[in-house]
């Protein structure tokens, strides 16, 4: 899917992603992974200036979880903070938070236009507890 992403496109693709992840029965990833999605298109709507970005949503092979991948058009690579603890921080705790609900998560540069290069930041959930379509309770 690729879309201008705005304010409310991080509840339209949680949506999309719980109902995914309900057809590949997995909904137990739905909260690690709805929230992690969260994070990195909101960092693209907060430091993207075009605001374009690319959603993939894959089923690993093997259906045993699941790798969301957030493209965009910006070259400036992902920051990861030090932890903070001032509370009225307002930002800068995403990708901590991306660490904390995820099982992997990384980045890479892409091409995204014939004069500059973006980049991807992806995550995966592995599936656990029964959440993979083979285990999956009735």
């Amino acid at each position: 899917m690729n879309f201008t992403l705005g304010e409310h496109s991080a509840l339209h693709l949680r949506r999309i992603l719980r109902a995914y992840l309900r057809a590949w029965g997995m909904p137990g990833l739905a909260d690690s992974a709805t929230l992690a999605l969260t994070e990195l298109v909101s960092n693209v709507v907060r430091h993207v200036p075009d605001r374009r970005g690319t959603v993939l949503l894959l089923r690993k092979s093997g259906g045993d979880g699941v790798r969301v991948e957030v493209s965009d058009t910006d070259a400036r690579v992902p920051v990861f903070p030090g932890f903070s603890t001032a509370v009225d921080g307002e930002g800068g705790r995403g990708l901590l938070i991306v660490e904390a609900v995820t099982d992997r998560w990384g980045w890479h540069r892409t091409p995204s236009h014939p004069t500059h290069t973006g980049k991807t930041v992806w995550f995966e959930c592995d599936a656990k507890n029964g959440d993979s379509p083979d285990r999956r309770r009735d």
